[in-house]
């Protein structure tokens, strides 16, 4: 069993972390009694309370951000590693734990060998870890909120359209990422430990657009498309050839072996994690 060791005096800084996970990682932690502060880099924003004007990738606001916490949850929200060795760094000489929200994309141990190079979740892992940062990493599969991509698709009615429909996925509920990383940032005994986060069942996509029609009082059916339209359309967002291929690589083995479930999120928490139609239902409204 880990210790608790927050006090009402204790601070959390929030950098880069995804709108999702931020949000109820900062009403939990606030629920328990922690200070909250959150880096922004709109100036509005920066004069509510709560929030610290900065910018990841700046290390003198950074540092000054984090002056006086006691730990940071950080999420690295760019394409590439580019300024996070020096953000690791102005961190180092100010706080003393990180809890980094990664993938379950990285799957290799920084320091042990390759760390699923080109990504730069990976980079940054190796860097908390080469940089004697105390640290935990979380590794969550996709999240359930990924399904808001087919929200347009499902008000209008039809069909959503994708590739790799019988694809076997373990999406993983925002709350409870967050209710992992309010442990790892108030508790002892998580330091080097890295949770690969999912969520009890592994539906395939087709299923998650009939499970989110049901809730959301709607018809809607999963259509295929191929392979080559599939990566046309990514490539025309701007995500690099690379990364399309081994997404779809990715659904297609998925086809055939559905990703496993953890028991992270029960261990750590002391729960079960939320199932896919349980998140379905309290977001059913955005699909209306």
């Amino acid at each position: 069993m880990t210790e608790k060791t927050t006090d009402d005096a204790s601070t959390v800084l929030l950098l880069g972390a995804p709108g999702a996970v931020g949000r109820h990682l900062g009403l939990q932690l606030a629920a328990a009694g922690v200070r909250v502060r959150a880096l922004t880099r709109r100036v509005d924003r920066a004069r509510q309370p709560g929030y610290v004007l900065g910018d990841l990738r700046d290390p003198r606001s950074l540092q000054a951000a984090a002056h006086g916490v006691d730990a940071v949850f950080l999420g690295w929200p760019f394409a590439t590693a580019e300024g996070a060795a020096e953000a690791v760094a102005a961190l180092a000489g100010e706080v003393g734990r990180v809890v980094l929200l990664s993938s379950a994309a990285v799957q290799d141990v920084p320091g042990a060998g390759p760390y699923s190079p080109g990504r730069p979740d990976g980079e940054v892992e190796a860097l908390l870890a080469a940089g004697g940062l105390r640290h935990t990493v979380l590794r969550p599969h996709g999240f359930a909120a990924d399904a808001l991509r087919w929200a347009e698709e499902i008000r209008a009615g039809g069909a959503v359209r994708g590739y790799g429909g019988g694809a076997g996925l373990n999406v993983v509920d925002e709350r409870d990422i967050a209710a992992v990383a309010a442990r790892a940032l108030t508790e002892d005994g998580h330091d080097g430990a890295r949770y690969v986060l999912t969520g009890p069942e592994s539906p395939t996509q087709a299923e998650q657009v009939r499970i989110i029609g049901e809730a959301a009082g709607r018809e809607v059916r999963w259509e295929e498309i191929p392979r080559e339209a599939a990566r046309h359309r990514m490539l025309t967002t701007g995500c690099p050839p690379a990364l399309v291929d081994g997404a779809l690589d990715f659904l297609h083995t998925r086809t055939a072996t559905p990703e496993p479930v953890t028991t992270t999120v029960q261990d750590v928490t002391g729960r079960p994690p939320r199932p896919f139609r349980a998140w379905a239902a309290d977001h059913a409204h955005l699909f209306r």
